[in-house]
């Protein structure tokens, strides 16, 4: 009880520090093609183009090209197989989900005024689920040096501005739940007599410390700023599994406006709502074979966490289409970046069981039960500019090329003034990168029907590139007219090696990780 009456003696703030990731950013920062068949058949390649309901989000002077009202749905089977590579040991994870990818519409208003040069509006609005979260990633191995306890440790031995953690904010008083405690170190740290002290780092602390797990204990029990060891036996050769899982989705609601000036330039606006909501499950199991001594050691141990992601965001997009010829169009598209607002809860449980000879093991369950509910924060993502060219074949086919530039350094959380998100920006804007990416798309007709392929290579957002690879995707596809009526069939294949360690700090060891992805669209389209 002493704690508590110091503590609001001193005054302290009652939001919960924050623990956001530069991975959490670069969630949101990352484009996906998803979108119409025909757009995913064509690589996204669609900037100098149009006519296409998911060009509006490449560039909206899109719907301008349109000649007369459409409405279009698409139904996509997301298929992601994760070959996870973990000191010399591999494992894999599929995951396969079905959703409504893709819903729109966009209405052409004809200039009736001969004379005017302005020859059309157009109004559109098109929904597309941007980013499908749903995803599993599963690996195992032997690390030959390094256990989990170092990052428990890290935790208690620096998170006091360099310093350990006091011993009063890990060891529970007499009559004290670790829920209670937990609870306190969320919702109380940082404070004006520990303002550098984080409260999450804290909690991690708290759960692995001798009294609850038993993964780390004090040096000197009678110094209140000892620093920490690990009760895990040296020596290396830990058995580990990690294993990821996540659903949700990465919504974006575009309102668009148009228009074509002499049938040879087009103008347009976007205004952008989006909506995301993330749930990701992570599981950690370490085991040791070391020989038992007469004092407890810890033998294996597990480490869950469940984080739930959902907020909204803003952005806008300007672009222009110019007819330069019969055959030959030019693009220019500028994409704001998206002004999220987001929310956080976090959830965690640690097990741990520990063995000595000629003693019974014992089973320590570390289950505070507690919500972690963030403050809500905000993250802004990089602004995008694409150029564009196509060659248009008369009515038999075309060829389209978008290049687009976005520089992944400028991914800020705000408020900057918080020392904890100022310290991930600058990390951010030290480890990112401008990026390239390069869209290929052409399509051939024969009739009523079109024959589609598309290319689309992305470079890595992190300077050292292993961190998140290089993505290079192929795609081929179809669609058959029946007059007012269109049907279009697509599929796409992307690859992308990422090597992420399992947690941030002190244990960054992590797999090596080849995604695959298998994608399978189909869009039917209505002239009204």
């Amino acid at each position: 009880m002493k704690k508590y009456i110091l503590l609001l003696a001193l005054g302290f703030s009652s939001s919960v520090a924050q623990s956001q990731e530069i991975s959490d950013a670069m969630r949101y920062a990352q484009d996906n093609l998803n979108g119409t068949a025909r757009f995913r058949a064509m690589g996204g390649a669609f900037g100098a183009l149009g006519g296409d309901l998911s060009s509006l989000n490449v560039n909206p002077a899109g719907s301008a090209v349109f000649t007369n009202n459409q409405m279009a749905l698409t139904l996509s089977n997301f298929d992601t197989k994760n070959k996870s590579n973990y000191f010399g040991s591999t494992t894999s994870e599929k995951n396969n989900s079905f959703d409504l990818n893709q819903a729109g519409a966009v209405f052409v208003f004809n200039n009736r005024n001969s004379n005017s040069n302005w020859k059309k509006i157009s109004l559109g609005v098109n929904y597309e689920n941007t980013t499908n979260f749903d995803n599993g990633i599963f690996s195992a191995g032997t690390n030959p040096n390094n256990s989990i306890d170092q990052y428990f440790l890290s935790h208690a031995n620096n998170a006091n501005n360099g310093a350990p953690i006091p011993q009063q904010f890990v060891n529970r008083e007499p009559g004290e739940s670790i829920s209670d405690l937990y609870s306190f170190l969320g919702s109380n740290l940082p404070n004006n007599q520990y303002p550098n002290l984080n409260g999450f780092a804290a909690q991690q602390a708290m759960i692995a410390f001798y009294n609850q797990g038993f993964i780390i204990d004090a040096t000197d029990i009678n110094d209140p700023n000892s620093s920490y060891f690990s009760n895990v036996p040296a020596g290396g050769n830990y058995y580990q599994k990690n294993s990821i899982y996540s659903t949700g989705y990465n919504g974006k609601l575009s309102f668009n406006a148009a228009t074509s000036y002499k049938d040879k330039l087009y103008i347009g606006l976007n205004l952008n709502s989006h909506f995301t909501d993330f749930h990701k499950s992570s599981t950690f199991y370490e085991e040791n074979n070391a020989p038992l001594t007469a004092d407890y050691t810890v033998t294996n141990l597990r480490f869950e966490n469940d984080l739930y992601t959902y907020g909204t965001g803003f952005s806008f997009q300007l672009g222009a289409i110019a007819k330069v010829s019969d055959e030959i169009r030019l693009g220019l598209a500028y994409e704001s970046s998206t002004w999220y607002k987001l929310n956080d809860e976090l959830s965690q449980k640690l097990v741990a069981v520990s063995s000595a000879t000629n003693l019974d093991n014992t089973n320590d369950v570390v289950d505070p039960q507690v919500v972690n509910i963030y403050e809500p924060y905000k993250l802004q993502t990089p602004s995008k500019l694409t150029g564009s060219f196509a060659y248009v074949f008369g009515k038999s086919g075309l060829l389209s090329v978008d290049y687009a530039i976005k520089d992944y350094s400028n991914t800020k959380f705000k408020p900057e003034n918080d020392s904890y998100f100022n310290s991930l920006n600058s990390d951010m804007s030290s480890t990112l990168d401008t990026t390239g990416e390069l869209r290929i798309g052409a399509e051939y007709k024969i009739e009523a029907l079109s024959l589609r392929a598309g290319y689309r290579y992305e470079q890595s957002p992190y300077k050292n590139s292993v961190t998140i690879g290089d993505l290079t995707g192929y795609s081929a596809g179809l669609g058959y007219s029946f007059g007012s009526t269109k049907l279009d069939l697509a599929y796409s294949y992307a690859k992308r090696n990422s090597q992420q360690g399992f947690f941030n700090q002190g244990f960054t060891d992590g797999a090596s990780i080849d995604a695959i992805n298998n994608n399978v669209s189909v869009t039917l389209l209505f002239e009204l």
